[in-house]
């Protein structure tokens, strides 16, 4: 059954709004990565912070006053007569959310939970619903009064993706007409400490691929679609997901799990890899997850791919990553991509000597026009967390 993508909100460091956002996309503007503003064990770290102006949430519940919330809420005003013309024609009942995250508003509750170490009481600021994953869901659903399935979904770094593939399943069941999906994830003093402690981090924007990566950028964003089975210009054609399980946080160095998910998405799809005109690749920088991709991808693709990676202009945003980088493959597919421009790479090209050579984008390629137009986005988590989307023309 056909599941269309018929709106997107998006934003991220590249901007807020579909058209600043694929803008800056495709010309590999990395300007949004800045110093976060603390040392982070002693050392300075580039993130992929959101500078635009947010929403305010000053009439909010306490609970909900969140950055967290009001990334998302930027993404969902930006679809807001959407979901109105969604609520109009399915009832609220009928329209579901899903949604990726791993952060929610942990920075809130850490800020507090340290006043009461400081003060000896919490802050008026604090409330314990901040943490809870299962707050931007019930934030989104509240905030626009719908009344069907409503939760979130925390794998780590395939989060987002995964709330796709979950809401072409409330769809395909029957459970819903519409559902709201993506991802959100704000940056957050507890993140940058934690993979700095896994020695993951750079102090330079990142190098995906290159021989000298030395670690990811984190970053933040929202990405909301809204997905139903009204016909619209591009669907999510297909998904594949595999659980490896290899270690906790390394991932199977041979791919065997990205493998899987890449075909099976093409399986779910009916494609070949020969059509896919592009592939985002997971691409974080560091050593571990670059060799295992590019292998993988050179054993789904013999004969090569278009592909690059975004984290270099928007940090790597954990649980939105997967929505975000199926966002950039739907404003490539998009109509205001009027030139048929692919999303460079953006690295030192400094070809890594040890991995198999990708057929990484150069600024201003173009996309093959031949047949109908394919994109598959990857996602890789902890604990050998694999999926891959494939997103296209809707046939």
């Amino acid at each position: 059954m056909s599941a269309y993508l018929n709106a997107l909100g998006v934003v991220c460091a590249l901007g807020r709004g579909k058209a600043e956002v694929m803008r800056r996309l495709l010309d590999g503007d990395s300007s949004g990565m800045r110093p976060w503003p603390a040392p982070v064990a002693g050392r300075s770290l580039p993130v992929g912070a959101v500078t635009a102006e947010l929403p305010s949430l000053a009439d909010a519940a306490l609970r909900d006053a969140t950055r967290n919330n009001r990334l998302l809420l930027a993404a969902a005003e930006e679809i807001e007569s959407e979901i109105a013309e969604a609520v109009d024609h399915y009832g609220p009942a009928r329209i579901g959310v899903v949604l990726g995250t791993s952060t929610t508003g942990i920075q809130e509750a850490s800020q507090g939970i340290a006043g009461l170490v400081r003060d000896g009481q919490l802050p008026p600021s604090y409330h314990y619903g901040h943490q809870e994953l299962s707050a931007p869901a019930s934030f989104l659903s509240e905030r626009f009064g719908l009344a069907g399935p409503s939760y979130c979904i925390s794998t780590a770094c395939t989060s987002g993706a995964r709330a796709l593939q979950s809401a072409k399943r409330l769809l395909d069941a029957g459970v819903c007409d519409a559902v709201l999906c993506g991802g959100v994830d704000s940056l957050c003093d507890l993140t940058l400490q934690g993979f700095s402690a896994l020695e993951a981090t750079s102090t330079q924007i990142c190098k995906p691929f290159s021989v000298n990566r030395d670690g990811i950028n984190i970053g933040e964003a929202a990405a909301l679609f809204l997905m139903t089975r009204e016909p619209a210009s591009i669907a999510l054609l297909g998904a594949g997901a595999s659980s490896d399980a290899h270690h906790i946080s390394a991932p199977d160095p041979e791919g065997r799990g990205a493998i899987e998910a890449m075909r099976q998405a093409l399986t779910h799809a009916t494609c070949s890899p020969e059509q896919i005109v592009y592939l985002n690749l997971h691409g974080t920088a560091t050593e571990h997850n670059d060799a295992m991709e590019s292998r993988a991808v050179a054993a789904v693709f013999p004969d090569g791919v278009p592909c690059s990676s975004s984290k270099p202009l928007t940090g790597h945003t954990l649980g939105a990553a997967g929505a975000l980088e199926a966002a950039f493959c739907w404003l490539a597919l998009s109509e205001l991509n009027t030139a048929q421009q692919l999303p460079p790479h953006l690295w030192d090209a400094q070809q890594d000597p040890e991995l198999p050579k990708l057929d990484l984008v150069a600024a201003g390629a173009s996309m093959s026009t031949a047949g109908p137009r394919r994109m598959m986005s990857n996602s890789f988590a902890f604990g050998g967390n694999n999926i891959s989307l494939i997103l296209g023309d809707a046939s």
